[in-house]
């Protein structure tokens, strides 16, 4: 069986069992895209309101500017796979609670171990605490921010996986928070030199 078509079977396994107050609200799960061979995995931490219209993760201003630092370093959407903790949008694109995390996040568990990738780039906080606190939920208080953290590898070894985890700012914060953007092209050159 192909990578895609267990993410396939993984998709249509949310739909069927997560119970959820985010779904019941949402238009659209909002799964993964991307190559599911990849060995980039990008993770954000949830949908936005045009992700939750199209289905789609990072369709947005953020998923623009996450294609522009992309091809800023010679990658396409074909190069990597690119998903969210949560899979249905939180209203008013409020931060995530603990208890829709947890629930998530076994899917997004399996979407990793399916995908296999050898360098995962957590976008913004969320991400960031969740990967690195080796998907303990509980444990997320005890990881520093994402402006300590950012650009710096991390290797992470869990449930029979191996990896690299390079957290990086989210691309929504840059669009408001310019002067952060230069760090972030920097560390997308960390994640070329990576390839090399």
């Amino acid at each position: 069986m192909s990578k895609q078509e267990e993410l396939d079977i993984l998709k249509q396994k949310i739909v069927d069992n997560l119970e959820c107050p985010l779904k019941d609200a949402a238009t659209n799960l909002v799964f993964g895209k991307g190559n599911p061979d990849a060995d980039i995995l990008f993770i954000g931490e949830a949908p936005g309101a045009q992700e939750d219209l199209q289905g789609i993760p990072f369709v947005g201003k953020a998923g623009q500017q996450l294609d522009e630092l992309l091809h800023s370093i010679g990658l396409s959407l074909d190069d990597v796979y690119i998903a969210n903790i949560l899979k249905y949008r939180p209203p008013e694109n409020r931060d995530p609670k603990t208890d829709e995390i947890r629930s998530h996040t076994p899917y997004l568990i399996e979407q990793i171990k399916i995908i296999k990738p050898k360098l995962i780039c957590t976008l913004g906080n969320f991400s960031t605490k969740f990967v690195l606190a080796k998907f303990d939920v509980d444990g997320m208080k005890k990881i520093q921010g994402i402006s300590s953290l950012h650009g710096d590898p991390v290797d992470v070894q869990v449930d029979g996986l191996s990896f690299k985890v390079m957290p990086l700012y989210h691309p929504a914060a840059v669009i408001y928070r310019r002067a952060w953007k230069e760090d972030l092209e920097k560390d997308f050159l960390k994640i070329k030199d990576f390839l090399l």
